[in-house]
C-alpha cells in the first residue's frame, strides 16, 4: 500500500513518540525541521487555553522554515489524544486540532469512532496505538488509518509482544500505515522495523536525553547513564503496565525489584495516575543503551540518519 501523502517530507522513517509532559513545541519542531514525525500529547499543554498556542507556534513555525527552505520541506506533526474516559479535555483538545487542521492524530487507551471521524473530517489521518493483535483489529475496524505497534521494551504504557510477533500478525491482514515501537535508538534498529514489515520506528526515549526535551537534566542524564537493565515493567504507577526508570523508583523511596501491582480502576491516565507518573517515576525504553549524550534534536536524527544509511550499505553489500 502507498503511504499518505502527509509522508512525504521525511528524510527519516521515524516518527517521534509523544512524551507526556515531555514533549513540547520546541522539540515538536525540532523534530519535523529535522526530517521526522515531531509530537506531543494535547494535555502536555496546561491549562487547556494553552494548546491553542503552542499549535499555533508549532503551525508557524513549520511554515517559516518551509518558507526558508524551500527544497527541504518540514516534515508533519502530530499530537496525541488520550481517549479514556478519564480525560475530560478530549472535547476541548479536538476542537483545538480541528482549528488547526492537525495533520496526524495518535489516538491511545481507547478506540473510538467519533474521534477518528472528527479528525477525517479535517483531512488529517490517525494512527492509534496497540499492545496487541486484538486491539488492533479494534482500531482499524472503528475507523483509524494507521496503527503503532507497541511491543515489548517500549519506554511508558507497552505490551509483552515481541516485536516480531506482533508486526507478522497484523502484517497477516493489514496493509495500512504501521509504526513499530519498542526499544528502538538507533539507525539500524529503524532499519530493522522496516524489515519486520514496519513503515515506520516509534522512538520517544532517545529524544528525552535531547535538549529541546521538558525534562529534568537529572532524567535526561539518568537516560545517559543507563541502560535496559535499569528499566522495570511495572503497573503500579498508572494502574496500567509500563516500563520506567529504576533510579527514580529508588529516588521515590521505594524498591525497584519488589513493587506492588496497581489498580487500574482508581488511575487517572489523564493525570497520569497518583503515584506522579511520569514527573518523579520516569517512563522510558529498554533501547537507551545506545544513548551516550544529551544533544540537539538534529544532531540525534542526524545519527540515526548515519547509521540507517550505514546498514543499509552493509546489507547491500553482502
Amino acid at each position: 500500500m502507498t503511504l499518505p501523502a502527509v509522508f512525504a517530507n521525511l528524510t527519516l522513517p521515524v516518527i517521534g513518540a509523544p512524551l507526556f509532559i515531555i514533549s513540547n513545541p520546541k522539540l515538536v519542531i525540532a523534530q519535523c525541521t529535522a526530517g521526522v514525525v515531531g509530537s506531543m500529547p494535547a494535555l502536555n499543554a496546561r491549562p487547556a487555553s494553552q494548546l491553542d498556542e503552542w499549535l499555533a507556534e508549532i503551525t508557524e513555525g513549520l511554515a517559516a522554515w518551509n518558507r526558508d527552505h524551500p527544497d527541504r520541506p518540514a516534515a508533519p506533526f502530530a499530537i496525541n489524544q488520550i481517549v479514556h474516559k478519564s480525560n475530560d479535555r478530549l472535547e476541548h483538545d479536538m476542537q483545538v486540532c480541528a482549528k488547526y487542521k492537525v495533520p496526524i492524530v495518535i489516538t491511545s487507551l481507547g478506540a473510538r469512532t467519533d474521534v477518528n471521524d472528527a479528525v477525517h473530517a479535517w483531512g488529517g489521518i490517525v494512527l492509534h496505538d496497540v499492545i496487541n493483535n486484538t486491539f488492533a483489529h479494534k482500531a482499524i475496524d472503528k475507523g483509524a488509518d494507521g496503527l503503532i505497534a507497541v511491543a515489548a521494551g517500549a519506554g511508558g504504557h507497552a505490551g509483552t509482544k515481541s516485536p516480531f510477533a506482533l508486526v507478522q500478525e497484523i502484517r497477516e491482514w493489514f496493509d495500512g500505515p504501521l509504526a513499530l515501537s519498542g526499544a528502538i535508538a538507533t539507525g539500524g534498529a529503524v532499519l530493522a522495523a522496516q524489515a519486520m514489515g514496519a513503515d515506520f520506528a516509534y522512538i520517544g526515549s532517545a529524544f528525552i536525553a535531547t535538549d529541546e526535551a521538558r525534562a529534568s537534566d537529572a532524567y535526561k542524564q539518568c537516560i545517559v547513564d543507563c541502560t535496559s537493565d535499569d528499566i522495570v515493567y511495572s503497573s503500579l504507577f498508572t494502574g496500567v503496565h509500563g516500563n520506567y526508570l529504576k533510579p527514580s523508583i529508588r529516588a521515590a523511596g521505594m524498591d525497584p525489584d519488589h513493587l506492588p501491582e496497581g489498580d487500574v480502576s482508581t488511575m487517572n491516565f489523564a493525570s497520569g495516575g497518583a503515584a506522579k507518573a511520569w514527573k518523579d517515576i520516569w517512563g522510558c525504553g529498554q533501547g537507551i543503551g545506545a544513548v551516550h549524550a544529551v544533544v540537539p534534536a538534529r544532531e540525534l536524527v542526524a545519527r540515526l540518519k548515519r547509521e540507517y544509511d550505514a546498514a543499509r550499505a552493509r546489507l547491500a553489500l553482502r
